[in-house]
């Protein structure tokens, strides 16, 4: 049990990546394309690993989050300040636009699940459903303990976990169709859904959140084998729900979804009504764990890049994460059909994320900094590797969308 509790840092990470967005991309391209995108998830863990484990390592070796050091890296005002305007706009701005559609699918989860069970007669509106998410969202951040942080989002990712991977399980997908889904295919049709699992797998501003929150649990370079083993682990799980949501997604009948009730209702006929209540809490998990996540991302990134000295508890930190929350509870409750405004979102992410890892890659070989930890050139080669594809991948993403303007 001791050895179970210490896995950590590394699950922050897939309690942020498996959100709502992840629900609604993996699912779309199960119901789209079948099993033929589950190669992309394969490619997506790989880089999440490498790239996940390159922040870590910073984090534990300096005791600072990435945008810390970055910033540290550049004399130059005029420079230091483009790269500051850069990454808050990516990172805070972008988060509280998440925000929303994390608490949006927690709500809706949590909807369908009291709707299921008859609990919901007298119609209660999802307004409150959000309002609700985001009290508890703002309870567990508003007590600023690590520990409790930690283990809340262990329990809400092994609950989300076991509820995709038994619905995929019972699904009783082709198998000989499910392994050919791992041979890469590329088409005109499935560039813009394999940026979307890409961006919605490798989070960029889980790089920053990675690399501020390793310092909370190890502090020295002795931690290293094992924040690098929590981190293979939690991914490698994470990576395994979203494939067995895409495998859950490619049994449903239904091309329109919008909510979890559609997601259930194309599962009804191989699932039963039990179906209902075993994603609603899949998508609950999903939503409550990324609603926590986003906004202490938010926070440590502004933390790192104005240099504040603060903790999770200081004045400055909480009303960050306290803004970027008011404004997901505020958004989610606007009746806006949030599917589009999340798909939106991961692709965004995914051409956001060649820049952010070019960052990382660059401060990973200054041996002023991380000294004998630096890259090696093994890990420099998969690096580089992963930054071709996802420019390459982000730049088809971007010139589809021109050529359909």
């Amino acid at each position: 049990m001791k050895k179970f509790f210490n896995i950590g840092p590394g699950t922050w990470v897939t309690a942020a990546f498996i959100g709502p967005g992840t629900v609604t991309v993996c699912t779309l391209a199960g119901v789209q394309f079948g099993f033929s995108l589950l190669w992309t998830l394969v490619l997506s863990i790989i880089a999440c690993v490498v790239l996940q484990e390159m922040a870590a390592r910073l984090g534990v070796v300096t005791q600072k989050g990435l945008s810390e050091v970055l910033k540290s890296q550049f004399d130059n005002k005029i420079v230091r300040g483009i790269l500051i305007v850069l990454i808050l706009s990516a990172i805070f701005i972008g988060n509280a636009a998440y925000e929303a559609g994390n608490i949006s699918g927690g709500a809706l989860g949590l909807l369908t699940l009291l709707e299921s069970s008859g609990g919901n007669e007298q119609g209660i509106s999802i307004n409150y459903f959000s309002i609700a998410i985001g009290i508890i969202a703002f309870v567990l951040l508003y007590i600023g303990n690590y520990n409790v942080l930690e283990r809340s989002l262990i329990v809400l990712v092994l609950l989300m976990s076991a509820a995709f991977i038994v619905t995929a399980i019972v699904t009783k997908p082709d198998l000989s169709l499910l392994f050919r889904g791992f041979v890469p295919d590329f088409s005109t049709d499935n560039i813009l859904t394999i940026v979307g699992l890409i961006g919605t797998t490798v989070v960029p501003y889980n790089l920053f959140l990675h690399a501020s929150i390793v310092s909370e649990k190890w502090k020295s370079t002795e931690d290293l084998p094992e924040a690098k083993k929590d981190t293979i682990v939690a991914i490698i799980l994470g990576g395994l729900v979203s494939m067995a949501i895409i495998i859950t997604g490619a049994a449903i009948q239904e091309t329109e979804i919008n909510n979890a009730a559609d997601l259930a209702k194309g599962l009804e006929p191989v699932f039963g009504s039990m179906a209902k209540y075993v994603l609603s809490v899949g998508l609950f998990s999903a939503g409550i764990t990324s609603a926590i996540t986003a906004p202490l991302g938010a926070a440590y990134v502004v933390k790192g890049c104005l240099g504040w000295q603060s903790n999770l508890k200081s004045k400055s930190f909480r009303a960050v994460w306290m803004f970027i929350l008011f404004l997901g509870v505020l958004f989610s409750s606007l009746g806006i059909k949030s599917i589009v405004i999340i798909q939106f979102a991961q692709v965004a992410n995914g051409l956001l994320l060649p820049i952010i890892a070019a960052f990382l890659l660059w401060v990973m070989n200054q041996q002023k900094i991380l000294g004998k930890y630096t890259n090696t050139w093994k890990q420099n080669l998969i690096g580089i590797f992963i930054l071709v594809i996802t420019c390459f991948l982000g730049f088809r993403g971007v010139w589809k969308v021109i050529i359909n303007l």
